[in-house]
C-alpha cells in the first residue's frame, strides 16, 4: 500500500532531482500517511461506539418483543381454550339449527319450481330467484329469510283464491310486446282482451296463445273482463296450463272438414244439395196442403188447387156414367203426382250414394296410410295421421249426410203420399156419389 502511495506521489509531483530531495519528499509524504491514517482511525472508533449504541438499543428492543410475545402467546393459549369451549357450545346448539337448515333447503327447492311454473308468478315477480338463492344458500338463513319463505308460501296459497287484474308486457303471436291489462283467475288462467294467455317461467314472458279455444270459452273470458258485479261463468284449467294445451289443440270444424279431402267435400255438397231439395218439397207441399185444406173448407171450386181441379172434373162431367167419370178423375189425379212427388226420389238417391263416399274415402285413406307404413315404417305416428283422419272423417261425414236425409225422405214422402191419400178419397166420393144418383 505504501509503495502504491509512494508511486502515486511520484506522479503527482515531479521527479526530484538528487538523494536529499527524494528523502525529504518521503519524509513529508511520511508524515502526511500518518495524519490521514490517525483521522481515519479515529473516525473508525465512533463508528464503533455508535455501532455498539445501536446494538444496546436492538438489545432493549428485542427483550420488549420478546416480552410481548411471551405475553401474546400466552393470551393465544387462553382463547384457545375458550374458542374450544364455545365450539362445543356452538356444536351441540346448532345440531337442532342444522336440521332446520336441511328442511329449509328442502322446501325451498320444491317450491322454487312450483313458483317458476306459476302464473302467479306473472304478477309478483323474482320470488322464484328468492327461492333459488335459499335452496343454494351455504350457511344457515336468517330470521327475514326464513320470514320471506313463509311469507311466499302463505302468499301463493293466498293467491290462488282471487281474480285479479295488474298490468304487464303482452307478447303477441307475431312477436309484438303490448301493455295490456291482464285478469289472473286463481293461479289456473290469465286471460287480456277475451283471449287466453300462457306464462314462460323460464323467460318469464306472458304469451298470447296463437290457438284460441272454441267460441263459447271466450265469450266467458270477455264477460269475465267486463266492469259487472255479475256472477259469470268461467272455464277454469286445473292442471295450470295441461288441459288448455290440449283443447287448443284440438282440431276446428273446418280442420275436420278439410282432413276429409275432395271426398268430404263432395258428401258435404251431396248433403246441401239433399236439404236444398228437401226444404223446396216441403215448402211446396205445405202450400198445397193449404190450398187443399181451403178447398175443404169451401163448396165452390177454388182454381190454382189440386182438389178444385178435381172438383172440377166432377162437374163437367157428372152427367157421364161412373166408369168415364172415374177415367177422367183418375187423370186429373195422375197429372197432380208430379207436382208431390217431384225430386223426392232424388233425396233417397243422395242418401243412399253418401255412406258409398264415405267409404270410398275410407279405403283411400286405408291406402295412403299403408302407403306411409311402407315407406317409412310406423316409428312415427304423424306420418299416418292424414290417412287415417280421411278414412275416418269421410266415414262420419257419410252416415251425417246419409241418416238426416233418410230421416228427411221419408217425411217428405210421407207429406206427399197424404196429400195424394186425400185426392184418392175425394175421388172415391165423388164417384160414390154419382153411384148413388144413378
Amino acid at each position: 500500500m505504501k509503495f502504491l502511495l509512494l508511486l502515486l506521489t511520484f506522479n503527482l509531483y515531479a521527479a526530484p532531482k538528487n538523494l536529499d530531495q527524494l528523502l525529504n519528499k518521503v519524509v513529508e509524504q511520511r508524515g502526511v500517511q500518518q495524519k490521514e491514517l490517525k483521522e481515519r482511525e479515529a473516525k473508525f472508533q465512533a463508528a464503533k461506539n455508535q455501532q455498539a449504541a445501536m446494538l444496546k438499543k436492538a438489545a432493549a428492543e428485542l427483550s420488549a418483543l420478546e416480552n410481548i410475545t411471551a405475553k401474546l402467546t400466552a393470551e393465544f393459549e387462553s382463547n384457545e381454550k375458550d374458542l374450544a369451549v364455545l365450539e362445543q357450545k356452538l356444536n351441540i346448539a346448532a345440531g337442532t339449527l342444522g336440521e332446520m337448515f336441511g328442511v329449509v333447503k328442502q322446501v325451498a327447492g320444491d317450491f322454487k319450481g312450483q313458483f317458476q311454473n306459476s302464473i302467479i308468478s306473472a304478477q309478483f315477480k323474482e320470488r322464484d330467484m328468492f327461492m333459488e338463492s335459499l335452496a343454494e344458500k351455504k350457511k344457515l338463513p336468517g330470521i327475514e329469510q326464513l320470514e320471506q319463505l313463509w311469507f311466499e308460501i302463505q302468499r301463493e296459497m293466498t293467491e290462488s283464491g282471487k281474480i285479479v287484474k295488474f298490468k304487464t308486457q303482452v307478447v303477441e303471436p307475431d312477436g309484438n310486446k303490448v301493455e295490456a291489462t291482464v285478469t289472473r283467475v286463481g293461479a289456473f288462467n290469465l286471460i287480456a282482451d277475451g283471449k287466453y294467455l300462457n306464462y314462460q317461467g323460464t323467460t318469464d314472458q306472458l304469451i298470447e296463445l296463437p290457438r284460441q279455444p272454441e267460441g263459447k270459452f271466450l265469450s266467458m273470458a270477455e264477460d269475465l273482463e267486463e266492469p259487472d258485479e255479475k256472477i259469470n261463468a268461467f272455464g277454469i284449467d286445473p292442471s295450470r296450463g295441461a288441459i288448455l294445451s290440449m283443447l287448443v289443440q284440438a282440431p276446428s270444424l273446418t280442420e275436420r272438414l278439410e282432413q276429409g279431402g275432395l271426398v268430404g267435400y263432395v258428401i258435404i255438397v251431396l248433403l246441401i244439395i239433399g236439404l236444398i231439395i228437401v226444404a223446396e218439397r216441403m215448402i211446396t207441399l205445405n202450400k198445397e196442403d193449404k190450398k187443399i185444406q181451403a178447398q175443404l173448407s169451401s163448396d165452390k171450386v177454388i182454381e190454382g188447387n189440386p182438389l178444385g181441379k178435381l172438383m172440377k172434373v166432377f162437374e163437367q162431367n157428372k152427367d157421364k156414367d161412373v166408369e168415364t167419370l172415374e177415367i177422367k178423375m183418375d187423370e186429373t189425379i195422375i197429372k197432380t203426382l208430379p207436382t208431390f212427388e217431384k225430386r223426392i226420389p232424388i233425396i233417397k238417391i243422395l242418401s243412399a250414394v253418401a255412406p258409398l263416399l264415405g267409404l270410398l274415402g275410407t279405403v283411400t285413406g286405408m291406402i295412403a296410410t299403408f302407403q306411409s307404413i311402407t315407406l317409412f315404417g310406423t316409428g312415427d305416428p304423424k306420418l299416418m295421421a292424414g290417412g287415417i283422419s280421411t278414412a275416418l272423417i269421410t266415414t262420419v261425414l257419410g252416415l251425417v249426410c246419409a241418416i238426416p236425409l233418410l230421416l228427411l225422405h221419408n217425411l217428405v214422402a210421407s207429406k206427399s203420399k197424404n196429400l195424394i191419400q186425400v185426392l184418392e178419397e175425394q175421388s172415391a166420393g165423388f164417384l160414390a156419389l154419382k153411384a148413388e144418383k144413378k
